[in-house]
């Protein structure tokens, strides 16, 4: 066999094990996914509204509720923390920001790629539905906003207005570690009852 046989059967055997690296990956972070949106599902099916407000002590990496949104057919896992392991879970929830009904804003972050992959499509006005073992809280977009990826000051950890926050990496089509951050915010409804 000569040099160029060799080498085109490394470069071909290359690919087929990067190809197969890959698709693993795909499989095990949808297969993380399944399993938190399922334990997601169990936790809020449990909704004793207000019966377990002072009992929700949500653990780092585990499922702590849902996040609906209907505009595109998202049922997702929230997930406690915001570390690559807990985005391959599901949402994550950044660590420090707060809860429905804790007065403060609430940071859900999640990859473009995977939970936030049609993120793009949403406008002012779409509404957004986070589940809690607690309670339903929905939420209304009011403004996106684009910011640098090393930009920390949309985050404001003080006790103020509640207002939900999802951030992913922008631009959506971007290949690799991307250089803004795309930002939705919304405002909950409030019951009329």
């Amino acid at each position: 066999m000569n040099l160029s046989k060799i080498l085109a059967i490394g470069i071909f055997v290359s690919g087929v094990i990067i190809l197969g690296i890959g698709l693993f990956q795909i499989w095990d972070i949808k297969k993380q996914e399944q399993v938190s949106l399922a334990a997601a599902k169990e936790l809020v099916q449990e909704n004793t509204p207000m019966a377990n407000k002072k009992e929700f002590k949500p653990v780092t990496g585990e499922a702590s509720g849902l996040l609906l949104i209907p505009k595109i057919d998202a049922e997702l896992a929230i997930v406690e923390g915001t570390d690559p392991d807990d985005l391959e879970k599901g949402v994550g929830h950044y660590k420090g920001s707060f809860y429905p009904e804790e007065n403060g804003q609430i940071v859900l972050s999640g990859h473009r790629d995977t939970v936030f992959r049609k993120a793009g499509e949403l406008v002012l006005g779409d509404l957004l539905t986070m589940k809690m073992p607690y309670g339903d809280y929905t939420y209304v977009i009011t403004r996106t906003k684009i910011v640098s990826a090393d930009d920390t000051s949309i985050i404001n950890l003080q006790n103020s207005e509640e207002e939900l926050l999802l951030t992913t990496c922008y631009p959506f089509s971007y290949i690799g570690d991307a250089p803004e951050r795309y930002i939705i915010y919304a405002k909950r409804i409030l019951d009329k009852n």
